[in-house]
Protein backbone atom coordinates (compact mmCIF):
# COMPACT_ATOMS: atom_id res chain seq x y z
CA UNK A 1 0.00 0.00 0.00
CA UNK A 2 1.51 3.50 -0.82
CA UNK A 3 1.25 6.59 1.19
CA UNK A 4 2.55 9.98 1.10
CA UNK A 5 5.90 10.62 2.99
CA UNK A 6 6.03 12.65 6.10
CA UNK A 7 6.97 15.96 4.08
CA UNK A 8 3.90 14.92 1.66
CA UNK A 9 1.57 14.41 4.38
CA UNK A 10 2.50 17.74 5.97
CA UNK A 11 1.81 19.31 2.85
CA UNK A 12 -1.56 17.71 1.78
CA UNK A 13 -2.50 18.86 5.57
CA UNK A 14 -1.35 22.23 4.79
CA UNK A 15 -3.00 22.10 1.11
CA UNK A 16 -7.11 20.75 2.85
CA UNK A 17 -6.58 23.81 5.10
CA UNK A 18 -6.97 26.26 2.31
CA UNK A 19 -10.28 25.10 1.12
CA UNK A 20 -13.45 24.63 2.60
CA UNK A 21 -13.94 21.68 1.55
CA UNK A 22 -11.86 18.62 0.60
CA UNK A 23 -13.25 18.72 -2.87
CA UNK A 24 -12.53 21.63 -3.63
CA UNK A 25 -8.87 20.83 -3.23
CA UNK A 26 -9.04 17.55 -5.42
CA UNK A 27 -6.72 19.32 -8.07
CA UNK A 28 -3.66 20.26 -5.86
CA UNK A 29 -4.03 17.31 -3.65
CA UNK A 30 -3.75 15.01 -6.94
CA UNK A 31 -0.76 17.47 -8.65
CA UNK A 32 0.96 16.39 -4.87
CA UNK A 33 0.46 12.76 -5.73
CA UNK A 34 1.73 13.24 -8.76
CA UNK A 35 4.71 14.84 -7.16
CA UNK A 36 4.78 11.93 -4.76
CA UNK A 37 4.61 9.09 -7.04
CA UNK A 38 5.18 10.11 -10.44
CA UNK A 39 1.89 9.88 -12.26
CA UNK A 40 -1.89 9.01 -11.39
CA UNK A 41 -2.25 5.01 -11.27
CA UNK A 42 -5.43 3.26 -10.00
CA UNK A 43 -3.45 2.63 -6.75
CA UNK A 44 -2.41 6.23 -6.41
CA UNK A 45 -6.31 7.21 -7.14
CA UNK A 46 -7.62 5.01 -4.49
CA UNK A 47 -5.50 6.34 -1.78
CA UNK A 48 -5.78 10.15 -2.77
CA UNK A 49 -9.69 8.78 -2.81
CA UNK A 50 -9.52 7.19 1.22
CA UNK A 51 -7.60 10.39 1.70
CA UNK A 52 -10.13 12.83 1.05
CA UNK A 53 -13.37 10.83 1.51
CA UNK A 54 -14.75 10.22 -1.83
CA UNK A 55 -14.25 7.25 -4.31
CA UNK A 56 -11.13 6.53 -6.35
CA UNK A 57 -13.31 6.88 -9.70
CA UNK A 58 -14.14 10.82 -9.25
CA UNK A 59 -9.93 10.87 -8.64
CA UNK A 60 -9.41 8.93 -11.78
CA UNK A 61 -12.74 11.16 -13.37
CA UNK A 62 -10.62 14.49 -12.53
CA UNK A 63 -6.98 13.39 -13.70
CA UNK A 64 -8.46 11.91 -16.57
CA UNK A 65 -9.39 15.37 -17.46
CA UNK A 66 -6.36 17.78 -17.08
CA UNK A 67 -3.46 16.83 -19.46
CA UNK A 68 -1.07 18.27 -16.52
CA UNK A 69 -1.92 14.73 -14.56
CA UNK A 70 -0.15 11.66 -16.02
CA UNK A 71 -2.18 8.71 -16.47
CA UNK A 72 0.89 6.58 -16.72
CA UNK A 73 4.51 6.06 -15.98
CA UNK A 74 7.04 8.35 -17.17
CA UNK A 75 10.69 8.55 -16.54
CA UNK A 76 12.16 10.29 -13.92
CA UNK A 77 12.88 13.07 -16.05
CA UNK A 78 10.38 13.75 -18.21
CA UNK A 79 10.87 16.13 -21.47
CA UNK A 80 7.88 17.80 -23.05
CA UNK A 81 8.46 19.83 -26.18
CA UNK A 82 5.93 21.96 -26.76
CA UNK A 83 4.60 21.60 -30.48
CA UNK A 84 2.28 24.56 -30.87
CA UNK A 85 2.73 27.22 -33.71
CA UNK A 86 5.61 29.35 -32.49
CA UNK A 87 8.01 26.34 -31.57
CA UNK A 88 6.65 24.38 -34.44
CA UNK A 89 7.77 27.14 -37.00
CA UNK A 90 10.78 27.03 -34.85
CA UNK A 91 11.85 23.80 -35.41
CA UNK A 92 10.22 21.74 -32.46
CA UNK A 93 10.02 18.56 -34.89
CA UNK A 94 13.72 18.37 -35.19
CA UNK A 95 14.03 18.59 -31.42
CA UNK A 96 11.82 15.23 -31.18
CA UNK A 97 13.31 13.49 -33.65
CA UNK A 98 16.70 14.29 -31.96
CA UNK A 99 15.11 13.43 -28.41
CA UNK A 100 13.96 10.17 -30.16
CA UNK A 101 17.24 9.58 -32.01
CA UNK A 102 19.57 10.25 -28.33
CA UNK A 103 17.35 8.38 -26.12
CA UNK A 104 15.77 5.54 -28.68
CA UNK A 105 12.46 5.48 -27.54
CA UNK A 106 9.63 6.92 -29.14
CA UNK A 107 6.94 9.63 -27.64
CA UNK A 108 5.56 8.33 -24.40
CA UNK A 109 7.80 5.35 -23.95
CA UNK A 110 10.43 5.02 -21.03
CA UNK A 111 13.94 4.39 -21.69
CA UNK A 112 14.91 1.02 -20.33
CA UNK A 113 16.95 2.57 -17.51
CA UNK A 114 13.98 4.36 -16.43
CA UNK A 115 15.03 7.83 -16.49
CA UNK A 116 14.14 9.43 -19.47
CA UNK A 117 10.54 9.32 -21.50
CA UNK A 118 9.30 12.31 -23.58
CA UNK A 119 6.23 13.24 -24.91
CA UNK A 120 5.21 16.87 -27.14
CA UNK A 121 3.22 19.05 -25.11
CA UNK A 122 0.90 22.32 -26.21
CA UNK A 123 2.05 25.64 -25.61
CA UNK A 124 4.29 26.08 -22.66
CA UNK A 125 3.59 30.26 -23.16
CA UNK A 126 7.31 30.83 -24.13
CA UNK A 127 6.53 31.81 -27.75
CA UNK A 128 9.46 34.37 -28.20
CA UNK A 129 11.78 31.48 -26.88
CA UNK A 130 10.93 29.00 -28.87
CA UNK A 131 11.27 26.27 -28.69
CA UNK A 132 10.62 25.29 -24.97
CA UNK A 133 10.91 22.24 -23.14
CA UNK A 134 9.74 21.14 -19.70
CA UNK A 135 11.53 19.13 -17.48
CA UNK A 136 9.56 18.43 -14.17
CA UNK A 137 9.46 21.98 -12.63
CA UNK A 138 12.20 23.34 -14.98
CA UNK A 139 11.72 25.25 -18.45
CA UNK A 140 14.62 25.49 -20.96
CA UNK A 141 14.00 27.84 -23.71
CA UNK A 142 15.89 28.28 -27.09
CA UNK A 143 16.04 24.45 -27.85
CA UNK A 144 17.52 23.39 -30.75
CA UNK A 145 18.23 19.71 -31.54
CA UNK A 146 22.07 20.52 -30.61
CA UNK A 147 20.62 21.99 -27.39
CA UNK A 148 18.81 18.63 -26.84
CA UNK A 149 22.22 16.99 -26.82
CA UNK A 150 23.32 18.62 -24.43
CA UNK A 151 20.22 18.69 -22.27
CA UNK A 152 19.78 15.01 -22.24
CA UNK A 153 23.69 14.65 -20.69
CA UNK A 154 23.35 17.38 -18.11
CA UNK A 155 20.67 15.15 -16.92
CA UNK A 156 22.14 11.94 -16.71
CA UNK A 157 25.32 13.69 -14.85
CA UNK A 158 22.63 14.92 -12.40
CA UNK A 159 20.71 11.25 -11.80
CA UNK A 160 24.63 9.66 -11.43
CA UNK A 161 25.21 12.64 -8.43
CA UNK A 162 22.04 11.57 -7.24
Amino acid sequence: MIQFSEEAMREYQKIVSHYPEKRAAVLPVLTLAQQEFGWISDEVAEYVGKLMDYPPSDMKSVASFYVLLRKKAVGKYHLEICRNVSCWLKGATQCMVEARRILGVEAQEITPDGLFSWDFTECLASCGTAVAMQVGDRYIENLTPEKMGAVIEQLRQEAVQK
